[in-house]
């Protein structure tokens, strides 16, 4: 029956004996609500605990100084310039001075073992002035490409601009240029794994798990870059998966084009190819 407590305000339910004659009718109803709410506070705990450990992995990533190792990527600049695009950079294809470029700098990427940081938070502004923009060119000619290259991948580094491009250009120079590579005059084809061979042959401080292939699809792709792999204090170290050679590059028949050619196309001047869009990777 239902009164009032003669100890509390509320009405309350006080057990008398009817109650418990009619209490084996209602069991079954108020153990399925009972289960029902533990079933439902338990699902919402769980999905608390993935929402919690989804956002604490969320808050380590992009953080600038938090990685695994640098990818240092050079890229293959007549690769480029044998493009449409190429043939309107005057800086890096048309140059008046007949400079001509073979490996550039591309960048220097901060990695994860898997995947990447991009676009770090910095307490300053990430500017890049433009005395350093101008003193990068030598080897990273184009200069929207050294601004994007630090504000996507420098932050990253925890380091300031000036910093980052020092230690981008370490480790560029530290790197020897197989001879082959330096200022070729006509198309060589090599498989990945014969560049890699060339490069330890000449680097003797790296093996092949340190350095990865990257070119175009196609039956006969072109060489795009290379990625060499160092730890974060400048030291050679075998790449993590983003450097997986078979998505990069998989063919055995590599096309390297020259830096200076002997050959005239009546249609496209000297040897170039007539490809639409640019082989080579975008700004990453």
């Amino acid at each position: 029956m239902l009164r009032r407590s003669p100890w509390s305000g509320p009405l309350q339910f006080v057990a008398n004996k009817d109650m418990f004659l009619l209490m084996p009718a209602f069991l079954p109803r108020i153990l399925f609500c009972a289960g029902f709410l533990m079933a439902a506070f338990a699902h919402q705990a769980q999905a608390q605990l993935r929402w919690d450990s989804d956002d604490r992995d969320t808050q380590t990533r992009n953080v600038a100084g938090e990685f695994d190792y640098y990818a240092l990527v050079l890229s293959w600049s007549p690769t480029h310039c044998a493009t449409p695009q190429g043939q309107d950079d005057n800086l890096q294809c048309n140059r008046h001075d007949g400079r001509r470029y073979a490996f550039i700098l591309h960048g220097l990427w901060p990695q994860y073992e898997k995947g990447y940081p991009e676009f770090c938070r910095t307490r300053r502004r990430p500017f890049v002035p433009q005395p350093l923009i101008d003193s990068m060119l030598d080897i990273m000619p184009s200069p929207k490409l050294v601004i994007h290259e630090y504000r996507k991948h420098g932050t990253c580094s925890g380091l300031d601009p000036a910093g980052y491009y020092q230690v981008s250009r370490q480790l560029f120079s530290s790197i020897r240029i197989p001879e082959r590579y330096v200022n070729p005059f006509e198309t060589q084809y090599l498989s990945p794994r014969e560049l890699q061979r060339d490069f330890i042959v000449a680097n003797p401080q790296l093996r092949p798990d340190m350095i990865a292939v990257s070119c175009a699809r196609g039956p006969r792709g072109r060489l795009r870059e290379i990625r060499i792999c160092f730890s974060k204090d400048g030291k050679p170290r075998s790449c993590g998966s983003n450097e997986n050679q078979r998505r990069l590059c998989s063919i055995d028949d590599m096309a390297v084009p020259p830096v200076r050619s002997t050959k005239r196309d009546p249609n496209k001047g000297f040897f170039g190819g007539s490809s639409s869009s640019s082989p080579l990777p975008g700004p990453r």
